[in-house]
């Protein structure tokens, strides 16, 4: 999943929260400098990609992909999914999606001193843009994957994914409907047990 699930299934506590979202900036076993709450969000996060990777139905959305991107087609997919959720975000989440992302900033800011440098220069771009808000229109999903086609080391045409959302929307947006439920189960499980 992208950045606005994790935030999502983090649930209330803020250093999961950041943990979850600054999962793919910490590399290997290197975190045990963070508080026991972040570090338990950066576990969430791994465990939380593994569900979603080894998941039948994000399989099938995969597929719909993988002969064009090749092993981009899960990081396509991921956006996609974050597309679905903000756009029915009102169906998840009792907070309007515009005010929940304008929260989210807040505690970025407060945690700034100890996110991974990475993380802090993207979020320069993603603050004053509100990629988190935008995922919710086709137009913010491709400066997202434009934004990543730029950044990635080798051609991952990622930045065309989006007439392949505009052709398969509906197929994409039953699997993430079919999909999310069981990740929302997921990540509640994995907070009981952590508890």
């Amino acid at each position: 999943m992208n950045f606005l699930a994790h935030i999502y299934l983090s649930g209330d506590n803020d250093q999961t929260m950041i943990g979850n979202f600054i999962g793919d900036f910490v590399k290997g076993r290197q975190f045990s400098h963070f508080d026991l709450g972040i570090q338990r969000g950066i576990h969430m996060h791994r465990d939380i990609d593994q569900f979603t990777d080894s998941h039948d139905v994000v399989r099938g959305s995969k597929s719909l992909l993988t002969k064009k991107y090749r092993h981009y087609a899960g990081v396509i997919v991921d956006i996609f999914y974050d597309h679905y959720l903000a756009k029915n975000w009102s169906e998840y989440h009792p907070e309007a999606l515009l005010p929940f992302t304008l929260r989210v900033y807040k505690i970025f800011e407060k945690y700034n001193k100890i996110l991974p440098p990475r993380v802090n220069e993207m979020l320069k771009y993603m603050v004053p843009n509100n990629w988190l808000y935008n995922y919710s229109f086709i137009e913010g999903i491709q400066k997202v994957l434009t934004g990543m086609a730029h950044r990635t080391k080798f051609e991952s045409r990622m930045e065309y994914a989006v007439a392949d959302l505009e052709m398969h929307y509906e197929q994409f947006e039953n699997d993430f409907r079919l999909f999310f439920p069981d990740l929302i189960n997921f990540a509640k499980s994995y907070e009981d047990k952590s508890k």
